[in-house]
C-alpha cells in the first residue's frame, strides 16, 4: 500500500536531493543549513498545515461557513545511515486537527473534507499516527510493522492525496466502501512485492481490529480480533500512456454491535444486530490520457473507482466514482492540477432502517467536487473547491458547498 511507497521509496529518492531543494520548497527554508546537513545524513522533514475555509451556500442542514485546519508532522529516518540495519527505514507521523468544518452541515454521510477531521473528529490534541518500520530486503521485497494510518491506501494517481493535494471529498480520496473493516490508525504488520521504478505490485497487511489513534495500541492488540488488506496494483500501457488497475479486498473479524464514531463517517453510535466479521472488495484505475514530452510526471488522465461490502454491517453496499484529472497543461502553470469528479455510494438495505431512527428515511447518497489547486508559491497552494452533494437523507435538500484550501509546508 502507498504508505509503504512513501515510507521506502520515497525516502531513497529524497535524501538524495533533499539538501538542494527542501529548504527552497518550505515555509521555513533550511533552518540555517541543519536541514540540508540532516537529509544528507537521512534525516527528512515533511512538514504541512492545511487551512479548510468552507460553507454551505444551500440546502443540507446548516447553512454556514466554517474556518478549521489539519497539522500533518512526517520525520522520515533512513537509518541504515545511523548506523543500524541497511534498507531500514522509520517513518514517524504526528497530527491534528483544529477550528470547525461542514461535515456535518451537508448532511451526507461522507465528509466534504475528510482531513479537517482527521485524526479524531471532537479532539484538538496532537497524536501519533505512524512509527512505521520499514526493511527492506532486496529491491523487490520489504516488510514492515509498528503503528501506521491507512489513509494512504487504494493508491490513485488522479484520486488520492490524503485530501490536502487533490479532492477533499472523502468519496475521491480513497473508496469508502472499505472504512468499515479498516481501522484509521492502528498497530499492524505486512509485506509488499515492489515492481519497477519501485512501485509496490502486491501488498498484504496485517492489524489490529479496531482504531488505537489515542493509544499506543498494545493493550489493545488483537483483543477484539485481526483485520487484514491485499491489494494488487497493476502498471498498465493503454495506448502507450502509464496507467494502474487496484484490485483489493478487506476482511475483519471484530464482532460489529454499533456503528462506532469513525471520523472518516458522519454516522452516529447506533447499536446493530452483533455480527461477526465484515468484508469489502473494491478497484481502481488511473489512466493518463496526456503526458508532457518534457517531464513524464506532469499530465492529466482519467480515473476510477467501484466497490462492494457487507452490508449486514457496514452502511455502504457499493460504490462508484470517475473523474479526470491531474497538471494543468497550459504554459506557465506546470505546477497547478485539477480535478473533476462524481460518486454514488449505495447505502446498505439492512443498516438503513437503523440510521432512519435517528436521519429518517435513507437512500443512495451522491456528489459532484471540482477543485483547481494553484501553486501560488513552492511553499503555498491554494485551492478553490466546489461540491454539490446530494445527501443518502431523503429530507434533506441538495447541498451547495463552497470554499477554499491552503496548505502550507513549513
Amino acid at each position: 500500500m502507498d504508505w509503504l511507497y512513501r515510507s521506502l521509496l520515497s525516502l531513497i529518492a529524497t535524501v538524495g536531493v533533499c539538501a538542494a531543494t527542501q529548504g527552497n520548497n518550505a515555509l521555513t527554508g533550511d533552518w540555517r543549513g541543519n536541514r540540508s546537513w540532516l537529509a544528507e545524513r537521512g534525516i527528512t522533514f515533511d512538514l504541512d498545515v492545511a487551512n479548510f475555509y468552507q460553507g454551505v451556500a444551500s440546502g443540507g442542514v446548516d447553512r454556514r461557513f466554517a474556518y478549521g485546519g489539519h497539522g500533518d508532522y512526517v520525520t522520515n529516518f533512513q537509518l541504515g545511515k545511523l548506523g543500524f540495519n541497511e534498507g531500514l527505514f522509520l517513518k514517524v507521523r504526528a497530527e491534528h486537527r483544529f477550528g470547525e468544518n461542514i461535515n456535518a452541515d451537508t448532511g451526507a454521510f461522507l465528509p466534504a473534507a475528510v482531513l479537517a477531521d482527521l485524526p479524531i473528529a471532537d479532539s484538538e490534541e496532537l497524536f501519533l499516527t505512524n512509527v512505521l518500520f520499514t526493511q527492506a530486503l532486496s529491491e523487490r521485497f520489504a516488510v514492515f510493522f509498528g503503528k501506521l494510518d491507512t489513509l494512504d491506501g487504494d493508491l490513485n494517481a488522479f484520486a488520492h492525496g490524503r485530501g490536502k493535494t487533490q479532492f477533499s471529498n472523502i468519496g475521491f480520496t480513497s473508496n469508502p466502501i472499505a472504512l468499515r473493516t479498516i481501522p484509521y490508525a492502528t498497530l499492524g504488520c505486512g509485506f509488499a512485492i515492489l515492481g519497477e521504478g519501485g512501485e509496490p505490485v502486491f501488498s498484504y497487511t496485517l492489524l489490529n481490529a479496531t482504531d488505537t489513534v489515542e493509544t499506543d495500541g498494545f493493550s489493545e492488540l488483537f483483543a477484539e480480533g485481526v483485520a487484514m488488506a491485499a491489494e494488487l496494483r497493476m502498471p498498465t500501457k493503454f495506448g502507450g500512456l502509464p496507467g494502474h488497475q487496484l484490485f483489493a479486498g478487506t476482511w475483519n473479524s471484530r464482532d460489529f454491535a454499533e456503528l462506532g464514531q469513525d471520523p472518516r463517517l458522519v454516522l452516529p453510535n447506533l447499536p446493530i444486530n452483533q455480527v461477526d466479521g465484515s468484508w469489502s472488495l473494491y478497484w481502481n484505475f488511473d489512466q493518463y490520457l496526456y503526458v508532457d514530452q518534457c517531464d513524464s510526471s506532469r499530465g492529466w488522465g482519467m480515473f476510477g473507482r467501484a466497490g462492494i461490502g457487507d452490508d449486514v454491517t457496514n452502511p455502504l453496499s457499493w460504490f462508484l466514482s470517475f473523474g479526470v484529472g491531474g497538471h494543468n497543461p497550459m504554459p506557465g502553470r506546470n505546477a497547478d492540477t485539477f480535478g473533476a469528479g462524481w460518486f454514488i455510494a449505495g447505502s446498505s438495505d439492512e443498516i438503513g432502517p437503523v440510521l432512519e431512527i435517528v436521519f429518517g428515511p435513507i437512500d443512495d447518497g451522491q456528489g459532484v467536487e471540482l477543485f483547481y489547486n494553484w501553486q501560488a508559491t513552492p511553499w503555498l497552494n491554494i485551492t478553490p473547491d466546489l461540491q454539490v452533494i446530494v445527501p443518502g437523507r431523503e429530507n434533506v435538500d441538495t447541498a451547495l458547498a463552497l470554499g477554499v484550501r491552503a496548505v502550507m509546508a513549513l
